[in-house]
């Protein structure tokens, strides 16, 4: 089993690498036309949103916005509002698998206000966080400031950190040059990375569901630090935040934990979910360790804004129940609830602010670069200075 696991490890490192130098190997004007609408943070935050709505996998997403920072396609700034929106996106799961409950008013009751709690519990977080990230770069500032105690200025060129990759380059650049067309390249490498994190979720889960845990499980929703302990854990391990909190609406469905006793394991599993962010930003790259410093930093802070506070951690709790309740005696709201949050919603907005978007209007030279951290990717093949 450790020699699978470490094979799946470096399988998900392989992944991230070689997307990274697909994505650097795409002409500029692409890239730029593909991510120019992340220059508005909310746009950004509802792209993260949709994304991981549709492909359901925080991980991959964050995988994938710390492969864009990586490349240079991407600035810091602009990945904040992508890892905040990953975060609500990555909710819908637990929200749909209390609909496997409809049909028992009660246990749907209970199963819904499980599922809108990790929801509620995001949504406040980016409501608060957010504004300080757009207006004093709270979160990418203290980012930075992190990566520069991990990497030293020692090691910084100009101001920039330059990308050297690292030991599975040379098989990276080997497939690329087999594969020949940059954009199928990346599209191979999008379809690497999600088989590799299926994969790990799959052996950490095999690994951790044995009779043991399941005893050890009855322990978990005893004290609030020690269930937040649990679920980052035990998110940390399987690599999905998804699994976990959807089977905690089913064991709040079951009436077999209360639901203010789960709402600290959910927690937890939205501080473990970041393992992810941080095992792509191994290979060192300053603002690939930058992203995932953000993502922890964002997950890390809502949880201390609630955790310690039984009053606060009453508020989200409350709200859930009374929307399950709502939902449960008219079950339209739930439908309604998820098709405008997750789809219609982010949809319009993405789709409208592409529209009156022009390509030409977008001005590297201005905008902010105090708080971001950039790097300069290396030339692949065919590319010239």
């Amino acid at each position: 089993m450790a020699a699978t696991v470490v094979l799946g490890l470096l399988f998900f490192m392989f992944s991230i690498d070689f997307l990274t130098y697909a994505l650097a190997s795409l002409n500029n004007d692409v890239a730029n036309t593909l991510f120019m609408a992340t220059i508005n943070p909310f746009v950004g935050l509802f792209i993260g949103l949709l994304t991981t709505a549709l492909i359901q996998s925080s991980s991959t997403v964050s995988a994938m916005v710390v492969v864009l920072v990586a490349s240079g396609n991407l600035s810091l700034a602009q990945a904040v509002p992508l890892i905040m929106g990953a975060n609500i996106g990555t909710t819908l799961t637990s929200t749909l698998v209390a609909f496997g409950y409809i049909m028992k008013k009660k246990s749907f009751r209970k199963a819904l206000s499980a599922g809108v709690l990790h929801d509620i519990f995001n949504i406040i977080s980016v409501i608060i966080l957010l504004p300080l990230e757009i207006y004093f770069g709270v979160l990418s500032e203290m980012a930075a400031w992190i990566t520069l105690g991990f990497v030293g200025e020692s090691q910084l060129l100009n101001g920039e950190a330059v990308y050297q990759g690292f030991f599975l380059r040379p098989l990276s650049i080997y497939l690329s040059q087999v594969l020949h067309w940059p954009l199928l390249s990346l599209f191979a490498g999008v379809l690497i990375l999600v088989g590799s994190i299926k994969m790990l979720s799959a052996l950490a889960y095999k690994s951790l569901i044995t009779p043991n845990f399941k005893k050890v499980r009855k322990h978990i929703f005893h004290f609030p630090f020690r269930s937040f302990a649990y679920g980052m854990f035990f998110t940390a391990a399987v690599q999905s935040s998804t699994i976990t909190t959807s089977l905690m609406v089913t064991a709040v469905a079951t009436g077999k934990v209360a639901l203010r006793r789960v709402f600290p394991f959910i927690m937890g599993a939205n501080v473990g979910t970041t393992i992810t962010a941080v095992i792509a930003a191994l290979y060192k790259t300053e603002a690939a360790i930058s992203v995932a410093i953000v993502h922890v930093l964002f997950n890390l802070i809502g949880s201390l804004i609630f955790l310690p506070f039984p009053g606060i951690r009453e508020i989200p709790v409350r709200l859930a129940k009374n929307f399950g309740k709502t939902t449960a005696n008219t079950r339209v709201v739930g439908f309604a609830y998820i098709l405008l949050t997750f789809f219609v919603i982010p949809f319009f907005l993405i789709y409208f602010n592409q529209s009156e978007a022009k390509p030409e209007s977008v001005d590297k030279s201005k905008q902010p670069v105090a708080r971001e951290i950039s790097i300069t990717p290396i030339d692949p093949p065919g590319k010239h200075p």
